[in-house]
């Protein structure tokens, strides 16, 4: 974990990057293995979403439909494989039915459309319904590839919902049966009350609020794969222990392996659910252990002087941990298998922390300043590596200190945290590092966690 590093390590530097030109070339050509391995085409599906079709007189549907189309459009342009047909060169109409489009006119120039969403919304007595089509505008003999009906209460929250839930829809039909993530959520450590809390936002930064309330220092929200409980850090009279808060009762629930002496930090859930890794300093040097879900079975995996943190399963086979060791000196990333054996170093030099495993397996996505030391040129940024062959790409670059990558469900995106001055907040990108956007403005936001659906 970060935070236990720079604790050994203080003398951490926070250089500005002075990017190299001589990486230019490779990373273009890397970025080619980055996308395909995470499903990011080059050739992308050019997708129209036009304005829904307001039905009914409802004082609420205009403020409603504004939203839905809002979110539905911005929910495709975020999925990283489709090349949106802009607001300004769809055709002005807003087709209702599929007796209503007419599907030439979004096939042809301007806006030259290869699939079009489209439906309509209205909203009567206090129910929102929603009526959406998705055609192949390039086969007018059989366009229908989707349609959708949805029934709630009338709210802009729900309106949201309805449109995420459309758009997830959209992407899992046409992104290769990979689920969409706009109904994903991500929980990450915020100061903005005063105290380190665990707090949660949908995926695109909407909807924040806090989860804990433990009045204290709470890090490393590590969301379960089922979505139901929330493993962390948390420094309490017990010293560092790692919790389990029950999103379904909405309270803390008792996981008596992250309760041992020492300094237990930096929670990682197996791909299954059954099983928490984390880092606990209980026998001295702060080594990786391993417990059931329920804390019981609890084991050691590695026995090296020098700090092993920051845990990360891979989660399509669950055979196997990335973490963080400082045997060597400056942190490094390694691999081992779930039993501690078969250990492998992964980086070669510099300063690596906060390993996140791909969804696919496929790849790491870490913090890597690979030109640390006094006086050196360099930064803390994030990076992506394939297991199999050991190339890496560098994502972030001249953009402050970034840390804790964490992967969304479909392996198609990276949230992350940048620290600039006394700033830190919540960014993401694509898997290619293209298209980074802000999500959290507080200033005091950090170490986000990406649900697994």
């Amino acid at each position: 974990m970060t935070v236990s590093f720079r604790r050994i390590f203080p003398f951490f530097p926070r250089l500005l990057i002075l990017l190299i030109s001589t990486l230019l070339l490779p990373t273009l050509k890397a970025q080619d293995w980055v996308r395909t391995g995470s499903g990011l085409a080059e050739n992308r599906i050019r997708l129209a979403a036009a304005d829904f079709k307001p039905v009914g007189g409802d004082p609420q549907t205009p403020s409603l439909k504004a939203t839905f189309d809002s979110t539905l459009y911005n929910d495709l342009a975020n999925a990283g494989i489709f090349d949106m047909v802009s607001k300004s060169m769809a055709p002005t109409v807003t087709p209702g039915s599929p007796q209503e489009i007419n599907l030439s006119q979004w096939a042809s120039e301007p806006s030259n459309a290869s699939m079009v969403a489209f439906g309509a919304l209205s909203s009567t007595n206090g129910r929102l319904t929603v009526f959406g089509w998705l055609f192949d505008a390039k086969n007018p003999a059989s366009p229908q590839i989707l349609g959708k009906q949805y029934n709630e209460t009338a709210s802009p929250d729900s309106a949201r919902q309805v449109a995420h839930r459309f758009a997830d829809e959209i992407i899992a039909r046409l992104g290769g049966g990979l689920n969409g993530i706009a109904e994903t959520k991500i929980y990450f450590v915020s100061a903005r009350t005063g105290t380190k809390e665990i707090w949660a936002m949908d995926y695109d930064g909407q909807n924040q609020h806090i989860v804990t309330k433990t009045g204290g220092i709470s890090l490393s929200p590590r969301i379960s794969p089922d979505n139901s409980r929330l493993a962390y850090s948390s420094l309490g009279k017990e010293g560092w222990t790692i919790r389990m808060f029950s999103l379904d009762l909405g309270r803390q629930v008792s996981f008596p392996a992250g309760v041992a002496g020492g300094s237990n930090l930096s929670p990682a859930w197996s791909g299954d659910g059954t099983k928490l890794a984390f880092s606990s300093s209980r026998s001295g040097d702060p080594e990786i252990w391993a417990a059931d879900s329920n804390g019981g079975n609890l084991r050691k995996l590695t026995s090296f002087r020098g700090p092993d943190v920051s845990p990360t399963w891979n989660p399509r086979t669950n055979s196997q941990i990335a973490w963080v060791s400082g045997r060597t000196g400056l942190p490094q990333i390694y691999v081992m298998d779930a039993d501690g054996a078969n250990i492998q170093r992964m980086t070669d030099g510099g300063y690596a922390i906060s390993p996140s495993w791909s969804p696919s397996g496929q790849f790491l996505a870490f913090s890597w300043n690979r030109k640390y030391g006094p006086g050196a040129p360099g930064g803390q940024d994030i990076y992506v590596m394939d297991i199999a062959s050991k190339r890496w790409l560098q994502l972030t670059h001249d953009s402050g200190s970034n840390d804790f990558p964490s992967w969304s469900p479909d392996g198609r995106h990276l949230v992350f945290q940048r620290e600039n001055g006394h700033n830190v907040e919540i960014w993401t990108m694509l898997a290619d590092g293209t298209e980074q956007h802000q999500l959290t403005r507080s200033g005091k936001d950090s170490m986000p966690n990406w649900s697994w659906k």
